[in-house]
C-alpha cells in the first residue's frame, strides 16, 4: 500500500510504502473489543474496599430479647442491616487485569492500524518537530493537516518543543512509537504517524 507523505504544515513530501500485512487487514471488531477490554481492565486501580464483619468492632451480646421484643431475634449488631454494621460481600482490593495472548495483542494492533488506513483516517508526516514550543503555531498546522482530533505517534522519542506545544491542545494525544496501542488509536478520529513511527511499527509487528 502506498500513501502520500505530508509535512506538518500539510504540504506534499513524497510517499511511503506501507506493509500490507500490517496496514491492509480486514479489521475484526471482536479482536479489537477484546484488546480494549484488556487495556481498560489493566488500568483499573482496584483499590475499592469496605468493612466486612471481621473489620467491625461490635459487642457480641444479643441486641434484644430472645422473645417478646416484637421484632426478629438478632444476634450482635455487626450485620449489614444495622447502622454501623458491616457490608455483606463488599468489594475488596484486587487486580482487574486478565490474560490475553501476546500474539493476539499484536494482531489487535495490526487490525487497529488497518482500520484507520481503511477508513482514510491515517496521515503520514515526515517528522514531528517544531522550531518553537508555541501552541498556537502547532494548532494552525494541525488544522491545515486536518488533524484536530488525533493521535500523533512520533519516533522513539517525542521532540521537546512539539511535546510542550501539544500538551495544551484538547483532543490531541502524542505518543512515542513504542507507546502506540489499540485503545489510544481507536479513541481519536485521526491517526498521524511519522515516517520513523511507520518504520518502528513495521519492525515491531513483523
Amino acid at each position: 500500500m502506498k500513501l502520500d507523505v505530508q509535512t506538518l504544515a500539510g504540504k506534499a513530501s513524497g510517499s511511503v510504502d506501507l506493509d500490507d500485512a500490517i496496514f491492509a487487514n480486514e479489521p475484526r471488531k471482536d479482536i479489537l473489543h477484546r484488546m480494549v477490554r484488556y487495556q481498560l481492565a489493566r488500568r483499573q486501580a482496584g483499590t475499592h474496599e469496605v468493612q466486612e464483619r471481621g473489620d467491625v468492632s461490635k459487642r457480641k451480646k444479643r441486641i434484644g430479647r430472645q422473645k417478646g421484643g416484637g421484632t426478629a431475634r438478632h444476634g450482635n449488631g455487626s450485620v449489614s442491616q444495622f447502622r454501623g454494621g458491616a457490608k455483606a460481600h463488599g468489594p475488596r482490593v484486587r487486580s482487574h487485569a486478565h490474560a490475553l495472548p501476546k500474539k493476539l495483542r499484536a494482531l489487535a494492533l495490526r487490525h487497529a492500524l488497518s482500520a484507520k488506513a481503511g477508513a482514510k483516517e491515517l496521515i503520514i508526516i515526515d517528522d514531528a518537530t517544531l522550531k518553537s514550543s508555541k501552541t498556537a503555531e502547532l494548532r494552525k498546522q494541525l488544522a491545515a493537516l486536518g488533524a484536530t482530533n488525533a493521535l500523533i505517534v512520533s519516533g522513539s522519542e517525542i521532540e521537546e518543543n512539539f511535546a510542550k506545544a501539544a500538551r495544551n491542545i484538547p483532543n490531541l494525544d502524542v505518543l512515542p512509537s513504542q507507546g502506540a496501542n489499540v485503545y489510544d488509536i481507536l479513541k481519536r478520529h485521526t491517526l498521524v504517524l511519522t515516517k520513523q513511527a511507520v518504520a518502528d511499527l513495521e519492525a515491531r509487528l513483523k
